[in-house]
């Protein structure tokens, strides 16, 4: 081809990128890896063949770990942890800052590296992923340096095990491995069997960079190996992957008291009003779908067009994918490069075909290679319940719907269990910031998509799991509070003999929706002082009580958008009525619990309440340094609903220090009250009713705890739970909150309620969900 024809035509020549030294690198090691343990590597032994997704050619053989190699890398991580930490934070973060240097000076090395194990564009990996990856080991290289006066007190987690998905294998592993070596753990890494490579050429990095022997541990194998990294003595598990390994995940560590960041699977909306720069918007979608082949967990795989649009913004689309190049990945010229596997694309087949009749299909019209590709897809004209609507394709495959108002689009955008990421195009400001609030996803990028930076946490909700990656929250996930109280002890109720009649009725109602309310059941139990003197009868709530109190909180909905000077306000007042009552609230506190503190424990409930309503305007977020033009700003979020399972020893303060950060921070709220002494929810109550809580907010039931848990765990309504009762218990509401992957909050020891420890940042922060929207500027 000449110039002129070059010229004329505007077609892209074809750049290949060199291998050689990728290749010779791999030849230096032997060709054969074992794993990287107690810093140094291991004799090969049986394993699999990686191989080239593009050409099929085999580039290393890897070993499969066993269950001592498993052991082997935790015992190493476990016996240099401790001496890891009392580094300090800025003796790691010059160890942070080394790896950092080191990633950029192989830059090319790992770029290429990555290219021929994962199959995606050279582009992607030498612009985007490598040079990330250098940015997550110098952020948290900065935050190492300034923890020990920023989070004074706060412990590492321990030793980590952590498991990274195939799609982003350098990338996840630096998402990880960066923080977890910031707060002083010790790390247990997998990475994909199908993409190990650039993670064993780290470790050889971690001996350059003269990282204690121990600190990183990586072993390589098929998922039965990340199960044992699981099942191992871990404290913490961090797992990038699908929702349906995680929710496993959470059903096995279930009970165990540990520490996990689960990053899930997602469908996210691309939506596109009618008044967006629709070529742009064409350009972001691109990015959003075909950015590594959408084999992306958070690809803006569901799009969403006004109706007025619609029809132009797909021909646009459709003319863009026809002039999509899809070839060799080392080629810089190519836009879309292989599949990692020939499994994954029997995968995407399998489920395109089975349900492509159900819309309109558009294949891209370029070139395709023989071998393991895809081509770009458009699906359109589906109905929002579409398995291709609903299920997580993780292919080039775009699927698309309409929508007519702002409200429509929100709607159809959160007909998804995921909630990773959305995207939002519109010329307009005032629509875009409206709706990206309302949408249900951890992310949410503002005409713009895929981006993210050290600084800027991310992850997602609902099903795409919890926790967050990235800044100063990404930080905290690997961090503790000091730990070493006294195991969680059980109150046992007081008993008597004395039965009905009595002069006066005694028995109290639940508190449901603003009212008071008979229990489903008709059962109630007899409540006894220290005497044995009957002093009234407390309800039993049932599995139908509990489904009428979240109904009645998911109806109540209202209050998470009220302003947080209003929310306020209703806590003041409920403190106010509540101190009204102190002499009388007290006298009822002591004979209860046949003790002589009411007094102290009414004064520190309604200090309580007046400490969250002070917290309820100040609680917020931040807007995080990324290194562009715009916005990252990370948003403080209510849960949603959330269950408590309240303390027992402190029938008044333990309720309320339940439902007072939860209010402040704009949830809703089911309560179950003290076991042994129910009857202080009655008396609550009564202060609720005076106090302007919309109907709805603070619902109260008391029963068995080991009965309404599961129930409550179990219930996709809720959308968090907390357990402060009973030990026995965490094992339960983890077990069944992995249905649908609910944050939860179980204590196994005791905590001071009277003290400090009762309340603070820990509550707010398990009160809130953070999401980061951007929003890039520019003229």
């Amino acid at each position: 081809m000449t110039i002129k024809e070059i010229f004329e035509t505007m077609d892209y020549g074809t750049a290949p990128e060199s291998s050689a030294d990728a290749l010779a690198w791999i030849v230096e090691q032997g060709s054969r890896f074992g794993h990287f343990i107690d810093g140094a590597m291991t004799t090969p032994g049986e394993g699999f063949e990686s191989r080239n997704p593009a050409t099929d050619e085999v580039l290393a053989t890897l070993t499969q770990a066993t269950q001592d190699d498993v052991d082997a890398a935790v015992t190493a991580a476990r016996s240099v942890q401790p001496g890891w930490a009392a580094l300090g934070g800025k003796a790691r973060a010059r160890y942070l800052y080394a790896l950092a240097r080191l990633v950029q000076k192989h830059a090319r090395l790992l770029a290429v590296l990555e290219t021929l194990d994962n199959g995606k564009p050279i582009r992607e990996s030498r612009d985007i992923d490598v040079p990330l990856v250098a940015r997550h080991f110098y952020h948290h290289a900065g935050l190492a340096q300034l923890m020990d006066s920023e989070l004074p007190g706060m412990e590492p987690q321990g030793v980590c095990g952590q498991i990274i998905p195939w799609n982003f294998p350098l990338l996840m592993l630096a998402w990880k491995v960066a923080p977890a070596l910031a707060a002083g753990n010790t790390v247990v890494l997998k990475p994909a069997e199908w993409t190990s490579l650039t993670a064993l050429c780290f470790a050889d990095l971690c001996r350059q960079a003269g990282l204690p022997r121990g600190v990183v541990n990586i072993v390589t194998g098929d998922g039965a190996v990340g199960e044992m990294i699981v099942n191992a003595d871990v404290d913490k598990v961090a797992f990038t992957g699908s929702t349906e390994v995680g929710r496993k995940i959470r059903a096995a560590t279930a009970g165990r008291d540990i520490a996990q960041t689960l990053e899930l699977g997602g469908k996210s909306p691309y939506i596109v009003f009618e008044d967006a720069d629709l070529d742009s918007a064409v350009e972001g979608l691109v990015d959003a779908i075909w950015f590594n082949g959408g084999q992306v967990c958070c690809a803006g795989s569901r799009l969403l067009v006004q109706e007025g649009v619609a029809e132009e913004f797909h021909a646009r689309l459709k003319r863009r994918m026809d002039n999509l190049r899809v070839g060799d990945p080392l080629d810089k010229s190519v836009d879309v490069g292989a599949i990692v596997d020939p499994e994954q694309l029997a995968r995407i087949r399998s489920l395109v075909d089975r349900h492509a009749g159900e819309g309109e299909v558009h294949r891209a019209a370029c070139a395709m290679p023989d071998g393991c590709f895809y081509p770009p897809t458009l699906i359109s004209g589906l109905s929002p319940a579409s398995a291709l609507m609903q299920d997580e394709i993780f292919g080039p495959v775009l699927v698309s719907s309409t929508f007519r108002t702002p409200d429509e689009a929100v709607q159809l955008a959160n007909n998804t269990r995921y909630g990773l990421a959305a995207s939002v195009w519109s010329e307009n400001l005032n629509t875009a910031l409206d709706v990206a609030p309302k949408l249900a996803a951890g992310v949410v990028w503002v005409n713009g998509s895929n981006m993210f930076d050290a600084a800027a946490p991310f992850g997602g909700v609902r099903e795409s799991g919890f926790g967050r990656e990235g800044g100063w929250e990404g930080l905290g996930a690997y961090l503790k509070a000091p730990s070493g109280a006294a195991p969680l002890v059980r109150t046992a109720a007081f008993v008597g003999e004395t039965a009905e009649p009595q002069d006066v009725d005694r028995t109290a109602k639940l508190y449901i929706g603003g009212k008071q309310a008979r229990p489903d059941g008709g059962y109630a139990r007899n409540v006894y002082d220290a005497e044995g003197a009957l002093i009234g009868q407390a309800p039993l709530s049932n599995r139908k009580d509990l489904r009428n109190a979240v109904e009645a909180a998911r109806g109540a909905k209202a209050w998470s958008g009220a302003s947080a000077h209003n929310r306020a306000q209703v806590i003041y007042y409920i403190a106010e009525n509540l101190q009204a009552r102190a002499d009388e609230i007290a006298a009822r506190i002591d004979r209860l619990t046949g003790g002589s503190d009411g007094a102290d424990e009414v004064v520190a409930s309604v200090d309580r309440l007046f400490t969250y309503g002070a917290w309820a305007d100040k609680f917020d977020g931040r807007v995080a340094q990324a290194p562009v033009r715009g916005l990252a700003v990370a948003l403080r979020e209510p849960c949603g609903v959330i269950g408590a399972l309240c303390p027992d020893a402190h029938p008044l303060l333990g309720l309320v220090s339940a439902m007072g950060p939860a209010l402040a921070m704009g949830n809703r709220v089911v309560l179950v009250a003290s076991e042994p002494f129910p009857l202080m929810a009655a008396e609550f109550m009564q202060v609720l009713e005076t106090s302007d809580v919309p109907a709805g907010v603070v619902n109260l039931l008391t029963g068995s705890h080991a009965e309404l848990a599961p129930v409550m765990a179990k219930h996709l309504d809720v959308d968090a739970v907390w357990s402060f009762s009973d030990p026995e218990l965490a094992e339960v509401v983890e077990r069944e909150g992995a249905g649908n992957l609910k944050r939860t909050w179980v204590e196994t020891t005791a905590r001071d309620w009277m003290g400090p420890a009762g309340e603070g940042q820990l509550f707010l922060e398990a009160a809130t969900e953070v999401k980061t929207v951007w929003v890039p500027y520019g003229a």
